[in-house]
């Protein structure tokens, strides 16, 4: 046996969106039968930014894929070194006998499966003549964001707003030809906001943005950049007033926006309606009426690391992509 070493170029190469949902929602449904093995998460500090190291294991048919991701975001990176804000590593091993299967690159897989549940959840929780949509957060993951939600929406325009007002207006310029509908770089949260079906937040803010008065009666909300305790952009007033899905319950309320809801004393995790997997299954209705404002509270959650890994090397042995190396030197 060898190990697998695949490039986020050949990982790209092997699965598309329609894949990566394909397998984060079979995740879910898995997850919602207790087959899922897991998932646990660990925060490991460094200077100016934070690791963030997650595991899951998965059945598949005779066989179990255990990975563990292990993720650096440095919000400073760009500016300081020229390097991406996220770069990690996945390592995915046979559960049954412990070997090291692959070592691969997490960027590809880390934008793409956030990006798949942000499109499962919209389909189940947004309203489906969503016609608007306003991202905030204008980099890579804002750019999957707005595909994702494309994907599942017959969206006809959307706003994209970012800190960095150039990243904005690139974005809208690109995402309008890549997508086909008119996206406007936006400086106001709230003007931009109050026009829209759908909101995606996917930043590095420290501190809310999104309040409740900048929500209106039936938008749909994915908060997806607080993936670690020091991360937040959903005003806990806001959390509070809405219908909350969470990905994963228990990782939500120690790192998502439900978090600080809950350190706010505005919410507590008995008040959030449903996990993602529950809504999958069929085990809990999505939205119940065109009104209510619901929120996926998305930390990113490691069967989606686990899921994605797995299709990934089993197409990458059958096409031969990658090259093995003998990590135990026998």
């Amino acid at each position: 046996m060898n190990t697998l070493i695949l490039t986020r170029s050949e990982i790209a190469g092997l699965m598309s969106f329609s894949d990566y949902i394909e397998a984060v929602e079979q995740a879910f449904t898995l997850l919602a039968s207790n087959q899922i093995l897991g998932p646990g998460i660990l925060d490991i500090p460094g200077k100016d930014g934070m690791f963030h190291v997650k595991g899951a294991g998965l059945p598949v048919n005779d066989d179990i894929y255990i990975a563990v991701k292990l993720n650096g975001n440095f919000p400073e990176n760009k500016k300081r070194f020229g390097l991406p804000t996220i770069q990690g590593a996945i390592l995915l091993c046979d559960g049954i006998r412990g070997y090291p299967l692959a070592f691969m690159d997490s960027t590809e897989i880390t934008i793409q499966r956030t990006g798949a549940a942000t499109a499962i959840a919209a389909k189940h929780l947004a309203r489906p003549s969503s016609k608007v949509a306003m991202v905030c957060g204008c980099g890579k993951q804002g750019r999957i964001q707005l595909t994702a939600l494309k994907h599942v929406l017959p969206l006809t325009g959307a706003f994209a707003f970012d800190q960095d007002v150039a990243a904005a207006q690139e974005f809208s310029s690109q995402m309008t030809k890549e997508i086909g509908i008119p996206v406007h770089a936006v400086t106001d949260v709230k003007q931009a906001a109050q026009q829209s079906d759908v909101i995606v937040t996917c930043t590095t803010s420290r501190r809310h943005f999104l309040a409740k008065e900048h929500v209106r009666n039936g938008t749909f909300v994915a908060a997806v950049g607080a993936d670690s305790h020091a991360k937040q952009e959903i005003d806990p007033a806001l959390m509070a007033a809405s219908k909350v899905v969470t990905d994963i319950l228990d990782q939500c309320a120690q790192i998502g926006d439900l978090h600080h809801a809950i350190q706010a004393n505005v919410m507590a995790p008995a008040n959030v309606y449903a996990q993602l997997h529950e809504i999958v299954s069929g085990s809990k209705p999505g939205r119940s009426s065109e009104e209510e404002i619901v929120i996926f509270d998305s930390t990113g959650t490691a069967i989606q690391d686990v899921a994605s890994a797995a299709v990934a090397y089993q197409r990458a042995t059958e096409r031969g992509i990658g090259r093995f190396i003998d990590l135990l030197g026998s």
